[in-house]
C-alpha cells in the first residue's frame, strides 16, 4: 500500500469517529456545562496520553515544536470543543451541519497558509461543490437561527482548521498521536484547573447518556481519533484528505438516525452520492 493510499484511509477512519463527536457532544451538554465539558475531556485525553508517552518513551519535542502544539492546542483542544459546546446549547447538531460543510475549506486554506501545500485550481473547484452542496441540502431544511450559535460554530471551524493543518504539518516529522498528545499535555494544566473550578456540585442528575457522551468526546473525539486524522492528513496531504470531513455530517446524521430515531431523507442520500463524487475528484486533482 503507498502513501497517499495509506494516507485516504487512516483520514476515513478519523472522519468516521469524529462523525459522532457532535452528537455525543449535544447529548453531553445537556448535563454539563461547555466549561465543565470542553475542561474534563481535555483532562482525560491528556492523562491518557501522558500514558502513552511515558510507555513508549517518546522524546521531547524540541524548542522550535512549541509554537505549533500551542496552536494546535489552542485549535483542536481548547476551541473548537468549547465554542461547539456553546453553539449546541443554542442550535441542534443538525443546524451545526452547515458549519462541518465548511470545514474541508478551512482545512485546505490552511494547509496552503501553514502548510506550504498548493493545490490546483480544480482542486478548488471541487472543493467548493461539495461544500455547497452541504451547505444547500442544510439550509433546505429550513430552522431558526441563533447569532450566538451560529457566530460561535463559525468560530470553532475556523480554529478547528487551523488546527487540522498545523498538527497535520507537523505530524509529518513527530507523529501523529505524537503531536496530539503533546498538544494535550501542554494544555493539561488549564483543562485540569478548568474542570476542578466548574465541577458540578452533584452528578446525581446526570443521565447515562450524558455520561456515554463525555467518555466518547473524551477517548475518541478528543485522542483516538486524532491517531488516525493527524496521520491521514501528513500522509496524504492537508488539502487532499482534509476534504473527506465534507462526509462527516451524512455519517453524523445516519448515527443521530440509529439513536435519535431521526429520519434519513433520500434527499440526503442524493447529497452524499454528490458530496462522495466531489471528494473523489478532488482526490483526483489535489
Amino acid at each position: 500500500m503507498n502513501k497517499i493510499t495509506s494516507g485516504w484511509i487512516n483520514g476515513f477512519i478519523g472522519m468516521l469517529i469524529f462523525s459522532a463527536s457532535l452528537p455525543a457532544t449535544r447529548i453531553a451538554v445537556s448535563d454539563f456545562s461547555p466549561l465543565f465539558l470542553t475542561s474534563i475531556r481535555g483532562t482525560i485525553a491528556a492523562i491518557l496520553a501522558l500514558f502513552f508517552l511515558f510507555i513508549f518513551r517518546e522524546k521531547r519535542p524540541v524548542r522550535d515544536d512549541f509554537s505549533s502544539l500551542i496552536i494546535v492546542a489552542f485549535g483542536v483542544v481548547i476551541g473548537f470543543p468549547l465554542l461547539t459546546s456553546l453553539a449546541l446549547q443554542y442550535i441542534t447538531s443538525a443546524q451545526s451541519l452547515i458549519y462541518i460543510g465548511l470545514l474541508p475549506l478551512s482545512t485546505a486554506v490552511f494547509g496552503v497558509l501553514r502548510g506550504a501545500e498548493r493545490p490546483r485550481w480544480t482542486f478548488w473547484f471541487f472543493s467548493v461543490l461539495g461544500s455547497s452542496l452541504v451547505v444547500v441540502y442544510a439550509l433546505s431544511q429550513g430552522f431558526d437561527t441563533s447569532l450566538i450559535g451560529n457566530a460561535c460554530m463559525l468560530g470553532a471551524i475556523i480554529v478547528c482548521g487551523l488546527g487540522y493543518a498545523e498538527g497535520a504539518k507537523l505530524s509529518r516529522r513527530l507523529g501523529g498521536w505524537q503531536v496530539i498528545s503533546w498538544a494535550l499535555v501542554l494544555a493539561l494544566p488549564l483543562m485540569m484547573g478548568l474542570s476542578i473550578y466548574t465541577v458540578p456540585e452533584t452528578f446525581d442528575t446526570v443521565s447515562r447518556s450524558a455520561w456515554a457522551g463525555l467518555v466518547y468526546v473524551s477517548l475518541f473525539s478528543m485522542f483516538i481519533g486524532f491517531i488516525f486524522w493527524y496521520r491521514g492528513l501528513a500522509q496524504g496531504g492537508i488539502a487532499a484528505v482534509g476534504q473527506l470531513q465534507l462526509l462527516q455530517p451524512f455519517f453524523g446524521l445516519m448515527l443521530a438516525a440509529s439513536l435519535l430515531d431521526e429520519k434519513v431523507e433520500l434527499a440526503m442520500i442524493l447529497v452524499t452520492i454528490g458530496v462522495i463524487t466531489s471528494v473523489v475528484a478532488s482526490k483526483r486533482f489535489a
